[in-house]
């Protein structure tokens, strides 16, 4: 067993996952290297008509300083008002160098970041308060209350999960199509056991999976979508406990779906799979906001147009040709 866990935390190493990452990610088009495209001379343009418009708040306060019916006080406040301002967005909107171009998180992106985690840790939350019971004692006053609210946990963390999905940054939209089909085909399954079968039992949802292992097999894609989170992020990040999630969920569910695990195991790999849980969605909030992002230029070049792509390309090509000719 020890040697399992050897191999399996040597296999999710940060340095394999890193090398991973890269080996998915979008390839830079040939002669791509070191130039710049026609979205670059846009951000270019966009930022000179930025900075021309501030240098004319610092003129404008340099003047009113040099006027004599403004003090020189004042007037060397405003200039440095604007300096001071100047100063702040310069640093707030940090240059990125992608592969298509340089690009910079904007609010839109920081917002989509933060619920993308939101979703993460509500579905975590759900799965671990839910899951808790497990735990606790027949005496305990709250054991009935959180057993009778199960389907009410099941459907919050399956929403932030749908949240999560909708937003994860992933370059190749198959594979996001992919998770958020599974996450359909989950909820899809959900419903249909809690309408067809649960209620005519006179019983909830979880419960009814609990006691009918196969009913795994309804609810079993949303699972899968979760797992498919998990290795996204390990791979990419090169998260321990991202990678280990990946073999605890799909075990514990096979192995209860088979009814060849017995329940001791079942109850450690559960235990397993809320502090792996737990650890994951917390760590989310050590990334930085533009980690969650990736390459930026990658998304805002698929968004063209194909003719527009074709044309970027182009571009590049022969800007790169020109560039070794004076090499």
């Amino acid at each position: 067993m020890a040697a399992q866990v050897t191999s399996a935390a040597a296999l999710w190493s940060p340095a394999r996952f890193r090398c991973s990452c890269r080996l998915l990610a979008p390839r830079k088009p040939m002669g791509t290297r070191g130039s710049g495209i026609g979205m670059r001379a846009l951000q270019t343009i966009v930022a000179g008509e930025e900075l021309r418009g501030k240098q004319s708040q610092v003129k404008l306060a340099e003047n009113f300083s040099s006027k004599p019916g403004g003090t020189a006080k004042n007037g060397r406040r405003s200039l440095m008002v604007v300096r001071m301002a100047m100063r702040e967005e310069s640093s707030l909107r940090e240059v990125y160098q992608g592969i298509y171009g340089p690009w910079s998180v904007e609010d839109v992106d920081v917002r989509e970041v933060i619920l993308y985690r939101g979703g993460l840790v509500t579905a975590a939350s759900a799965f671990l308060i839910a899951a808790s019971t497990i735990c606790l004692s027949d005496e305990f006053p709250l054991k009935a209350a959180l057993q009778s609210s199960y389907d009410i946990f099941y459907a919050v963390g399956a929403g932030g999960l749908g949240v999560a999905l909708l937003l994860i940054h992933i370059y190749v939209t198959p594979i996001k199509r992919t998770l958020q089909l599974f996450w359909a085909l989950g909820v899809a399954g959900s419903l249909g056991v809690a309408l067809a079968l649960a209620r005519p039992a006179d019983q909830g949802l979880v419960t009814y999976v609990l006691e009918h292992p196969t009913a795994i097999w309804a609810v079993g894609p949303l699972f899968a979508s979760l797992t498919g989170l998990v290795f996204k992020e390990g791979l990419c990040y090169g998260k321990l406990e991202a990678g280990a999630l990946v073999f605890v969920i799909p075990t514990l569910l096979l192995g209860r779906l088979s009814g060849v695990m017995d329940e001791k195991v079942q109850f450690g790999l559960l235990l397993t799979w809320m502090a792996l849980f737990s650890l994951f969605a917390s760590r989310k909030f050590t990334q930085p906001i533009k980690d969650d992002i990736g390459d930026k230029s990658v998304f805002m070049f698929n968004a063209l147009p194909e003719e527009s792509k074709q044309a970027v390309i182009a571009r590049i090509q022969v800007e790169q040709s020109g560039k070794e000719k004076v090499e």
